[in-house]
């Protein structure tokens, strides 16, 4: 039976056809044996019901990057994270007690501000010896004063916190003689200076807990609140007439109290007191004075209270009222005996004999 010529040429088609899909799924791709290839190259994919439909299937995995060290590093997302470099590994967390690559520690807070005592008789107390070692620098020099003060709380406080300056800086000192100086005086610290002391000292000795071999610079503290208020705290009266004692209270003193009395100047309404204040009582870092009311014009008036001392003042506005002395009343014109005064009788010995 014959076949048509268009029946030959629809059958050449067809086995053309075949041939071309099977070069594209199964062509010449390097996996023969005989290109080096593992033979396996050449797999027909078929859309048999095992296959997983397109649009569920998984994303490709990138190519994975080489990591410095020359490990393959799996999947990296091209994004680096925050804070680090890209194409290198984050860092691993870092211990407490340890700082970060390349970072260095933060250096403990030092003495605030005193602010600073006058000091007037230039004697080392403990005052003007915070003011010295507020300059981190001089706490080598600072020791051997602090050893010629006379002994207190005071100077240990500050002997521990001089060793403590320098054995954080490296530079020598004791770590076991702040400590036990610390120890020693806690709840004992009772003025502001000492207790801005104590408390740099107890963080110091944290410090040093927490970085056992760590040592950093110390920097001078500049601005902040300061470590003492220093003020007039109130008047013992309201009311008060020339020549009356009162007592001023000062808070917050921040110099030698001896000083103030040798070199201080209290003012009332205006007028300097003269003598020098005397100090009443002392308890820590407030003191009482004794003052004695001067003279006042256009009594009465309100007074300020002024109490100076070099660069340091303290003032209370509207402290007290000064009035006029109380009139002594005069005699009553009846009685020649002065009022208050009992009236004597004859005596035995100027009675008549009988």
């Amino acid at each position: 039976m014959a076949v048509s010529l268009g029946t030959r040429i629809s059958g050449l088609l067809v086995a053309g056809a075949v041939a071309v899909a099977v070069t594209a799924f199964g062509g010449d791709r390097g996996g023969g044996p005989e290109n080096g290839g593992d033979g396996g190259g050449g797999a027909i994919v078929t859309a048999g019901p095992s296959a997983r439909p397109l649009a569920t299937a998984p994303s490709l995995s990138p190519t994975p990057r080489q990591s410095p060290a020359g490990e393959a590093s799996g999947l990296v997302d091209p994004t680096p994270p925050p804070h680090t470099h890209r194409g290198t590994t984050p860092h691993p967390s870092v211990s407490p007690t340890r700082p970060a690559a390349g970072r260095p520690l933060p250096s403990p807070a030092w003495l605030p501000p005193g602010p600073v005592s006058p000091d007037a008789d230039a004697v080392p107390d403990a005052w003007s010896l915070y003011d010295r070692l507020r300059d981190p620098a001089r706490c080598r020099t600072a020791l051997p004063v602090i050893d010629r003060t006379p002994s207190g709380p005071d100077r240990r406080l500050l002997r521990g916190l001089a060793e403590a300056c320098l054995a954080v800086q490296g530079l020598g000192g004791s770590w076991d003689t702040a400590a036990a100086d610390h120890t020693a005086l806690a709840g004992r610290a009772d003025t502001c200076k000492e207790r801005a002391a104590y408390a740099v000292l107890g963080a110091l000795l944290d410090f040093h807990r927490q970085h056992p071999h760590a040592t950093v610079p110390l920097r001078t503290a500049r601005g902040g609140p300061p470590a003492c208020a220093y003020r007039v705290a109130g008047v013992d009266t309201s009311r008060a007439a020339p020549g009356d004692t009162v007592g001023i209270e000062l808070r917050g003193v921040y110099f030698d109290p001896t000083e103030l009395a040798r070199y201080g100047e209290v003012f009332i309404g205006g007028e300097r007191l003269d003598p020098a204040p005397v100090i009443r009582s002392r308890n820590g870092d407030a003191l009482v004075l004794a003052a004695v009311v001067p003279a006042l014009d256009g009594l009465p008036r309100t007074a300020d209270v002024v109490v100076r001392y070099g660069s340091a003042e303290a003032r209370l506005p509207d402290a007290l009222t000064v009035v006029a002395p109380a009139a002594v009343p005069s005699p009553g014109p009846s009685s020649g005996t002065p009022q208050g005064v009992l009236p004597l009788g004859p005596l035995p010995a100027d009675l008549p004999r009988p």
